[in-house]
């Protein structure tokens, strides 16, 4: 996984081994056994390999993309996997994002659609966390202004 993970790091973000080698402290050498699996990298240069590629030091090591058919994600953002619709329209949510996102059984879900990008689904609370509550407080504010205002008085 390690290995397969980063030569295709590498190769996506067009980096030669020298160029990747020199930015680890390495020799190229080195840098080529951790892609073929012939040896693995200390922590500290793991920690390194994923901050240079902008990815979790977990999906560098341990993420399968044979399982979902994708590389290996940008840090922040995942592929849970592919889930089948019911003929219901019912989808289940896999445990790993449930997990990540901390959603329940009960818990409300926000579906949004794009029809050229697909569809979003977005934890109720989070909605009016980042849309509806700003926008109250805002109106709040302007109306208060508007009360003190001295046109408003004439």
């Amino acid at each position: 996984m390690f290995s397969d993970n980063l030569l295709q790091l590498r190769k996506i973000n067009q980096i030669s081994q020298e160029e990747l080698a020199e930015k680890v402290n390495v020799s190229r050498q080195t840098l080529s056994k951790w892609e073929t699996g012939e040896s693995l990298p200390d922590i500290e240069k793991s920690k390194l390999l994923a901050e240079i590629f902008g990815v979790t030091l977990d999906d560098l090591v341990t993420y399968e993309s044979t399982v979902h058919g994708l590389g290996v994600p940008p840090k922040g953002k995942h592929a849970f996997g592919i889930v089948t619709v019911g003929d219901k329209g019912q989808i289940v949510i896999p445990a790993k994002a449930r997990k990540v996102f901390n959603i329940k059984a009960g818990d409300q879900m926000l579906v949004l659609g794009d029809e050229e990008q697909g569809i979003a689904i977005i934890k109720e609370q989070h909605v009016f966390e980042r849309f509806v509550y700003p926008y109250q407080n805002k109106r709040s504010q302007v109306q208060k202004q508007m009360k003190n205002s001295p046109l408003t008085n004439l």
